[in-house]
């Protein structure tokens, strides 16, 4: 697979270190920074890595356009290309290689690497198994509409009365009733079922996983049905703290020094560079 809708112009915040941490709806509707205000972020001390020769990555090759083998059977990906990018702000040699997901973590405490970086979540259960950086991306939730649609502001108030499909028994599920209570939410087994409802027009909005979504939206599957309408909601309680890079349990020193990086990446404007590449729509 390559390196999909390269050229377009689009416009990502992503919502690295300033994932919403409220319970509210005002929280979840904080708009995480434009890409080019990285520029300006203000950068820490620099941390000592005089004892780091190289860094040994590892990722899986199945999650495009995160991780995968393009035509010419070559990794790549988001991931593959920041864990790049943090080696270049570092000027130290790279390594980044697959392996089978559950290998990953279990990789780290026999210092088989030294680090991952294959969109894993910083979860309760993994916290127990490894160290997590700041956050470096968040899958935010959106609602998606069929193309023309009079609905433009997504807030609950202009959502009364209006049928929302949903995959039942979701963290997208529960938002919605939490705080679209005026809404008619229709559930669905699957996300397949939830995004055919909005294309047969079955249904007036779709709320759901942004990432997948958006790939569905620029899809023959969606027949160019639909669009996204208004912003992306990060409510951590409901979606998660977002995907760190992932290092062995105990090793602060590292974590310091790939957060350092990772700020470093963001401030350089690689980042926003990385976004625009690999993403076709604005997530957030």
């Amino acid at each position: 697979m390559q390196k999909i809708y390269e050229r377009l112009v689009v416009r990502i915040a992503c919502a690295l270190m300033v994932i919403c941490a409220g319970s509210t709806f005002a929280h979840a509707q904080e708009t995480a920074p434009d890409a080019s205000q990285w520029r300006n972020e203000t950068i820490g001390p620099r941390p000592d890595w005089s004892w780091l020769g190289s860094l040994r990555f590892a990722t899986d090759a199945n999650y495009p356009p995160f991780n995968y083998r393009d035509q010419d059977g070559q990794l790549t990906g988001f991931n593959v290309d920041l864990a790049k990018a943090i080696c270049d702000e570092l000027i130290v040699q790279c390594d980044v290689n697959p392996l089978d997901w559950e290998q990953l973590l279990p990789t780290l405490a026999e210092n088989q690497v030294d680090a991952v970086i294959a969109s894993v979540a910083i979860s309760q259960a993994n916290l127990e198994l490894a160290e997590f950086t700041d956050s470096y991306y968040a899958t935010p939730a959106k609602f998606v509409v069929r193309s023309g649609a009079s609905i433009i502001d997504v807030k609950p108030e202009n959502l009364e009365g209006q049928t929302i499909a949903v995959t039942k028994d979701t963290a997208h599920e529960a938002y919605l009733r939490d705080f679209f209570p005026g809404a008619e939410i229709m559930t669905f087994e699957t996300d397949a079922a939830a995004r055919d409802a909005l294309r047969e027009e079955k249904v007036e909005l779709l709320f759901g996983d942004a990432i997948s979504l958006m790939f569905w939206i620029n899809g023959a599957d969606s027949a160019r049905c639909c669009q996204f309408r208004g912003r992306g909601f990060l409510e951590a309680r409901y979606f998660g703290e977002g995907v760190g890079i992932a290092v062995a349990k105990g090793d602060i020193r590292l974590k310091e020094v790939l957060n350092y990086a990772l700020v470093r990446v963001r401030a350089s404007g690689k980042l926003e560079e990385l976004l625009l590449r690999y993403f076709p729509l604005a997530i957030y």
